[in-house]
Formats: structure tokens, sequence, C-alpha cells
């Protein structure tokens, strides 16, 4: 089956994702376990393999985000897996709490097929990139990291959205080499509230 498209969802369908995660953060801190999903009983475009991320955030502020870039599992179950692994395996923040369950608000950004994009010079690359619109992964000497589309909300300029990205994956702010791989994608995004 083909990976999802980022095919809009509906208003039910994206409620339904969002119970999905929180409803397995609840579990992961009753039973330190996801929430395992029956997907027999799911409509089919929830079945559909998908690359999702979970973002979490507490009073404005991030407080965990973990996902898959690659579409492996179902989109319900993988939108239950990475609600998981954001709330308690996110290495950056101490496992979320039964007291923080309230305060915590929910982000699920369902992405589209990463799409391999070498535009030949940073320069190219800067003038190509699309403010609001791009998520970007980038991987050189061994190292990768991703940025979001939802990450230009709080970095204005391209320069600084990649330089930030290099230096996330380990790389200088200015890296640019002729072995860089790019790739680039959009995202489904909604969040409670």
């Amino acid at each position: 089956m083909p990976p999802f498209s980022c095919t809009d969802l509906s208003p039910s369908q994206r409620r339904q994702l969002l119970r999905t995660a929180r409803r397995s953060i609840e579990q992961g801190v009753d039973s330190a376990a996801p929430l395992r999903l029956d997907l027999d009983a799911l409509e089919p475009v929830l079945r559909e393999p998908a690359a999702v991320f979970v973002t979490l955030t507490e009073a404005g502020q991030l407080r965990g985000c973990i996902g898959s870039l690659q579409a492996r599992d179902a989109l319900a179950q993988a939108v239950a897996n990475a609600a998981f692994n954001a709330a308690f395996r996110d290495r950056r923040f101490d496992r979320v709490g039964a007291a923080e369950l309230e305060r915590i608000e929910i982000e699920i950004s369902v992405l589209s097929k990463l799409e391999s994009w070498q535009p030949g010079s940073r320069e190219s690359l800067l003038q190509e990139l699309r403010p609001g619109v791009d998520g970007l992964l980038i991987e050189d000497r061994g190292l990768r990291a991703t940025f979001l589309p939802q990450v230009w909300e709080k970095i204005a300029s391209a320069e600084e959205f990649v330089g930030q990205l290099m230096q996330k994956a380990g790389l200088p702010a200015q890296h640019w080499s002729s072995s860089i791989q790019l790739h680039r994608y959009q995202t489904l995004s909604f969040h409670e509230n």
C-alpha cells in the first residue's frame, strides 16, 4: 500500500487521532506502554501507512516531539506510538507525569512523502526553500536532522532555518558539501484547542 500522501482528513478523523494520541499518553502514565489499536475497527484512511510526528507543548513551550519520516505503521497506530514516545522517550525532557496531563497540548503532523532535492548550492537551497511550507531533512557525513514546517513560526529567515538545522545535525551552521543529501516535505498539522 502506498504511503499516506498528506491528503486532508475530516474534522472527525482529526479529533479521533488527537484522542488516540492523548489516550496513548494516559496509558503510558499508567502502564509504561503505548496504546495498541484494533486497526480493523478503524476507517480505511486511518489504516493507511503514514509518517507522523507528535509535538507536545506545555504553556507554549516544547515538552516533547518525536515521530518518523518514513511511513511504516498505520496512521492511527503511528500517532499512538509517536505520542507515547514524545511523552516518555524524548531525551531532552523528563517523562511526562500524571500531574502534567491536563496542561499538555498535542499537535499531530502527518507528513507527505519525502522529496529528494538537490538544489546544487547553498544559495539555491536558500532561494528555493519555501518558508512556512517546507520541512527539511538534511543528511551528511553520517549526521542527520529535520525541522518540521512549523519551525518557521519561530525562525523567520531561510538562512537561519538552514543554519540552525545544520547545527541540530552536528554540522557547522554554514556547512555545504557535494555529499549533502536533502529531502523536503510538507505536513498536514492539527492540534487540540
